[in-house]
């Protein structure tokens, strides 16, 4: 994969991460946890995977149930 893609592809996560964060405010932690794996799993599945939409679309899913299942106030 070239720089010009994967730089675009981390822009492209980087914004849309801010633009979650700051418009759900009113999203329990669970739920920006869950939005915030699928996003980052959805990024990584297609890198991994060259672009596939199927890649990334089980990336965004693995990613979603891994940030949903996460709790940061537990030790």
């Amino acid at each position: 994969m070239n720089t010009r893609l994967l730089v675009s592809l981390g822009t492209a996560t980087l914004a849309l991460l801010m633009s979650a964060t700051t418009a759900c405010s009113g999203m329990s932690t669970r739920d920006k946890n869950t939005a915030g794996g699928a996003a980052i799993g959805g990024v990584a599945g297609a890198v991994l995977t060259g672009g596939s939409t199927a890649g990334t679309v089980g990336g965004a899913v693995v990613g979603g149930v891994i940030g949903n299942q996460v709790d940061p106030k537990k030790n």
